[in-house]
Protein backbone atom coordinates (compact mmCIF):
# COMPACT_ATOMS: atom_id res chain seq x y z
CA UNK A 1 0.00 0.00 0.00
CA UNK A 2 1.53 3.29 -1.08
CA UNK A 3 0.84 6.31 1.06
CA UNK A 4 -1.46 8.84 -0.53
CA UNK A 5 -1.92 11.22 2.40
CA UNK A 6 0.43 14.03 3.34
CA UNK A 7 1.42 14.92 6.88
CA UNK A 8 -0.97 17.86 7.17
CA UNK A 9 -3.90 15.74 5.99
CA UNK A 10 -3.06 13.01 8.50
CA UNK A 11 -2.78 15.47 11.41
CA UNK A 12 -6.06 17.19 10.51
CA UNK A 13 -7.87 13.84 10.41
CA UNK A 14 -6.61 12.81 13.84
CA UNK A 15 -7.53 16.21 15.33
CA UNK A 16 -11.05 16.04 13.87
CA UNK A 17 -11.44 12.51 15.22
CA UNK A 18 -10.33 13.63 18.68
CA UNK A 19 -12.81 16.52 18.66
CA UNK A 20 -15.67 14.22 17.63
CA UNK A 21 -14.73 11.70 20.34
CA UNK A 22 -14.68 14.40 23.02
CA UNK A 23 -18.04 15.75 21.86
CA UNK A 24 -19.54 12.25 21.89
CA UNK A 25 -18.22 11.21 25.30
CA UNK A 26 -19.25 14.50 26.92
CA UNK A 27 -22.78 14.03 25.59
CA UNK A 28 -22.77 17.03 23.27
CA UNK A 29 -23.60 14.79 20.33
CA UNK A 30 -25.62 11.63 20.90
CA UNK A 31 -28.00 9.18 19.34
CA UNK A 32 -27.65 7.87 15.83
CA UNK A 33 -25.75 10.95 14.67
CA UNK A 34 -23.27 10.52 17.50
CA UNK A 35 -22.64 6.88 16.64
CA UNK A 36 -22.22 7.64 12.93
CA UNK A 37 -19.76 10.44 13.70
CA UNK A 38 -17.87 8.20 16.13
CA UNK A 39 -17.49 5.51 13.46
CA UNK A 40 -16.33 8.17 10.99
CA UNK A 41 -13.83 9.40 13.59
CA UNK A 42 -12.49 5.86 13.97
CA UNK A 43 -12.01 5.64 10.20
CA UNK A 44 -10.24 9.01 10.26
CA UNK A 45 -7.85 7.80 12.97
CA UNK A 46 -7.16 4.55 11.11
CA UNK A 47 -6.48 6.24 7.78
CA UNK A 48 -4.48 8.98 9.50
CA UNK A 49 -2.20 6.49 11.23
CA UNK A 50 -1.74 4.30 8.16
CA UNK A 51 -1.35 7.20 5.72
CA UNK A 52 -3.58 5.61 3.09
CA UNK A 53 -7.12 6.64 2.16
CA UNK A 54 -9.09 4.25 -0.08
CA UNK A 55 -11.29 7.08 -1.36
CA UNK A 56 -8.23 9.02 -2.47
CA UNK A 57 -7.08 5.92 -4.37
CA UNK A 58 -10.54 5.51 -5.94
CA UNK A 59 -10.56 9.11 -7.20
CA UNK A 60 -6.85 9.16 -8.09
CA UNK A 61 -6.03 11.82 -5.51
CA UNK A 62 -2.93 12.26 -3.36
CA UNK A 63 -1.99 14.88 -0.80
CA UNK A 64 1.42 13.29 -0.36
CA UNK A 65 4.46 15.36 -1.26
CA UNK A 66 7.26 13.81 -3.27
CA UNK A 67 9.37 13.56 -0.11
CA UNK A 68 6.58 11.66 1.72
CA UNK A 69 6.19 9.26 -1.21
CA UNK A 70 9.87 8.36 -1.06
CA UNK A 71 9.56 7.39 2.62
CA UNK A 72 6.90 4.75 1.90
CA UNK A 73 8.85 3.01 -0.84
Amino acid sequence: MKKNMGSADRIIRVIIAAIVAVLYFTGTISGTLGIVLLVLAAVFVLTGLVGFCPLYKLFGMSTCTQKDKNKSA
